[in-house]
């Protein structure tokens, strides 16, 4: 399975920042995933979050494993801007995604959110659910290049709430 390169991986966890930002529009969190077929090249599905249990990373895979094969899905590759949450790399690794590149840890996340109520993160890495499994995931991040950005976005929004 080929790796995407840094140009690639640039442009898609800035594209799940901007559904991030379109989700803020419908009213939801700044959260959004996206999923790049193999070719690194092909966007197969966006998704924004919607609420506390359909975070956007856990329904893009829901999404993705309803309407791709699970050998398919094992050479895609899931971006969001944010490490999916314990609950997010769960599914991921059920609906069979073999990759997943994040730009900001849950850690980093923590900092910009504090003790929000609408945000109660779990010290639960995604790194600690994908080695408690049987599948390889290969996982991507943070990016230091996107950190910045992501943790601007985030902080934007939760400071206003």
């Amino acid at each position: 399975m080929s790796t995407p390169n840094s140009e690639q991986i640039l442009r898609f966890l800035r594209l799940s920042n901007d559904v991030g930002k379109r989700a803020i529009s419908l009213g939801h969190h700044p959260f959004g995933a996206v999923l790049v077929a193999p070719d690194h090249e092909t966007v197969l599905l966006t998704q924004c979050n919607i609420d506390t249990v359909n975070h956007a990373e856990s329904t893009l895979a829901r999404v993705a494993a309803t309407n791709y094969p699970p050998e398919y899905l094992w050479q895609c590759t899931l971006y969001t801007a944010v490490e999916p949450c314990c609950m997010c790399a769960g599914t991921i690794y059920w609906a069979n995604i073999g990759r997943v590149v994040y730009g900001m840890s849950e850690a980093r996340l923590l900092e910009c959110t504090g003790n929000h109520s609408e945000n109660p993160t779990m010290s639960v890495s995604s790194a600690y659910v994908f080695a408690h499994g049987q599948k390889d995931i290969e996982l991507i991040g943070p990016v230091a290049e996107l950190e910045q950005e992501t943790a601007d976005l985030q902080l934007s929004f939760w400071q206003s709430r």
